[in-house]
């Protein structure tokens, strides 16, 4: 029976494959072949989450009030307990019935924001590279998105003189995030203060991702969006459970600011799901709670695992900055390799799973993405195969003939 008939929105089908669906089929491939992977390609926290959090998930599985649909907007409990992290981390007060708003992770809020704000043809800035939500988001929902360039000579910024008046004035939405996914970088407040400026004048929401906001180095804080004056009446922060209290599978998140935009995705989300399950919502409030002990040792596990891999990475060849916020290094392609290549050699050749630059926009070529989301005897063992398989920067240099 031919079936070609069924075929899938055009939405859909414009849509390039998702790098990380791609990556599982490579890597149960390589698995196939008996190949010993160690995983350092997607942003998925090793470990196991916090035993209060899991012990609070399980108290509130056994009471039975959390187990019919959970109110749209959340549980109340839960939109408490944002807003008092977010004062006691940044000095900001939230209502927290109006603006703070629960979400199935950090990525189905800044998908669905798209989604309720953006019309086709609508002008929708992001930069590149970028984590593909903030575009893909957009481009589901028929808006323009046009490019922001980050460049590595400005640190990976956002630099808004690259974009011109004619854009910027028919722009509606600017997604951004600091710290970065996948560069590593971080923004000073200055920065912050002349995009809540530069978004005043041209009339542009801002949403600002800051799903790192915890896993800071080296006594660096990062900002919120909505600390700047004037941020949070042209903008909105993101928010997630992954990372900073591995449960990345758990998909809890939450969006705060503006209570006119949170309304609107809030009215979205009631057409299209019943919220998080409550049970959820009082683990992830017990984590929200967690002692500043907690923070430290997650930010200390990061931050050694960072040195080790900038270090033994150096004596490979590579110059690669430490970054001060993030789980990640991103690190440039040997020259005369783009950056799918060299992910598939350095995958076929030894078992290593990084992350292409490309996946995260044109902007990302040249570079690949590691997560530091192994052990540093694991990160040994995949030092030890790029040398033994010869993969350096300057020895791939040398093998393509660039030196």
């Amino acid at each position: 029976m031919n079936l070609d008939w069924i075929t899938p929105a055009d939405r859909v089908k414009q849509l390039p494959p998702y790098v990380f669906a791609r990556l599982d089929e490579l890597k149960a491939h390589a698995r196939e072949q008996g190949l010993d992977l160690i995983d350092l390609g997607m942003g998925n926290p090793d470990g196991p989450t916090p035993e209060p959090v899991v012990e609070a998930a399980i108290a509130a599985l056994r009471n039975s009030a959390n187990h019919g649909y959970p109110p749209f907007e959340g549980t109340a409990s839960f939109r408490a307990a944002i807003t008092r992290w977010y004062h006691r981390r940044y000095g900001v007060n939230l209502d927290p019935n109006s603006e703070a708003l629960p979400l199935l992770g950090s990525k189905e809020g800044l998908t669905h924001l798209a989604l309720a704000y953006v019309n086709p043809q609508d002008v929708v800035l992001s930069p590149d590279p970028a984590y593909p939500a903030h575009f893909r988001g957009p481009l589901i929902s028929g808006g323009d998105v046009y490019k922001i360039r980050l460049k590595p000579e400005n640190d990976w910024i956002i630099d808004l003189a690259d974009i011109p008046d004619h854009i910027a004035d028919r722009a509606k939405i600017l997604y951004f995030n600091y710290p970065n996914n996948p560069t590593g970088a971080t923004a000073p407040r200055e920065f912050f203060e002349d995009l809540v400026a530069f978004a005043h004048k041209h009339q542009i929401l801002l949403v600002h991702d800051l799903c790192y906001a915890e896993l800071a180095f080296d006594g660096y804080q990062p900002t919120s969006l909505l600390e700047i004056p004037g941020g949070k009446e042209i903008g909105v922060e993101f928010h997630t459970m992954s990372k900073t209290y591995n449960m990345a599978g758990w998909r809890v998140g939450f969006v705060v600011g503006n209570s006119r935009v949170i309304q609107g995705l809030r009215t979205l989300k009631t057409n299209l799901d019943y919220g998080l399950f409550s049970a959820l919502q009082s683990a992830a409030e017990t984590a929200l709670n967690l002692p500043d002990s907690y923070l430290e040792e997650v930010q200390n596990r990061y931050s050694t695992r960072r040195d080790f891999l900038v270090r033994e990475l150096g004596e490979l060849g590579w110059n690669i900055p430490k970054p001060k916020a993030a789980m990640y290094l991103w690190a440039p392609c040997p020259v005369g390799m783009n950056s799918t290549d060299f992910a598939l050699s350095v995958l076929q050749q030894t078992g290593v799973v990084v992350t292409p630059g490309n996946a995260f926009g044109a902007g990302g070529e040249g570079y690949v993405r590691i997560s530091l989301i192994a052990d540093c005897d694991r990160l040994a063992e995949a030092v030890k195969r790029l040398k033994e398989a010869n993969i350096g920067y300057q020895r791939q240099m040398v093998a393509t003939g660039m030196l």
